[in-house]
């Protein structure tokens, strides 16, 4: 899961940044308004971490320009006020939830699983397309009508949760690039050609009917045909 972070308190940042990775998200980190609003209009995040206070644009602005253009990406607004105004606007801005600084770790990762199932769609954890699953906490991919399954890697669950939520659609290897690999990455095209591979092996291997497709000239697409 691909998170965006928003915070100009450098120490505060870091600290986030850190305590996330550990926790198996993947993390891009932005710290001014202009910066975050740009990023969350991309499209490519699961959740957004906006702080209130930024420079050139604040996290409540943030939050509704994302909001008017029809972004849907859930957003956890951080902010050292606590008075009730403030989190109503924030909330009628279009923040999905609001956390009070400073705040506890433990409570900071229950908001985030919390919103991450929203997103997903899936409170128990488990995504599904076509013959097979996903697991979230185990990244384990299953085949359900012979129930043989296999431990993903990380970048290839990501592709997998990625073509899954965005089924129906075609999705450019640009898209993709920059949903697993992020703003900040250096990494070419043909790495998602690479782990694009190693997916596809490992739906082969759990016999799947479920396939990735290569689009010419675009890109890759999720289909099931159960024939």
């Amino acid at each position: 899961m691909r998170l965006l972070l928003v915070e100009d308190e450098k120490r505060m940042a870091q600290a986030l940044c850190e305590i996330l990775r550990l926790e198996k998200y993947e993390v891009d980190h932005f710290d001014n308004g202009l910066n975050g609003l740009a990023a969350i209009e991309s499209g490519i995040y699961d959740i957004a971490i906006l702080d209130v206070m930024l420079p050139d644009m604040n996290g409540f602005e943030i939050a509704k320009q994302a909001r008017i253009k029809g972004i849907v990406t859930p957003i956890l607004m951080l902010t050292a006020k606590s008075e009730l105004d403030d989190k109503v606007i924030g909330l009628d801005s279009g923040a999905d939830d609001y956390l009070t600084k400073p705040f506890m770790t433990k409570e900071l990762l229950a908001r985030l699983r919390a919103l991450g199932r929203r997103t997903l769609g899936k409170a128990d954890g488990i995504l599904s397309f076509g013959d097979i699953t996903l697991d979230i906490n185990t990244l384990t991919l299953t085949c359900i009508t012979n129930s043989q399954s296999v431990r993903l890697s990380e970048k290839e669950y990501h592709i997998l949760e990625y073509l899954i939520a965005n089924s129906g659609q075609i999705l450019t290897r640009e898209q993709l690039a920059m949903k697993i690999w992020g703003f900040d990455s250096d990494s070419e095209y043909n790495n998602v050609e690479v782990y694009m591979s190693f997916t596809r092996k490992k739906l082969a291997f759990v016999e799947a009917k479920t396939e990735i497709k290569a689009v010419r000239g675009i890109g890759y697409e999720m289909r099931f045909e159960n024939v």
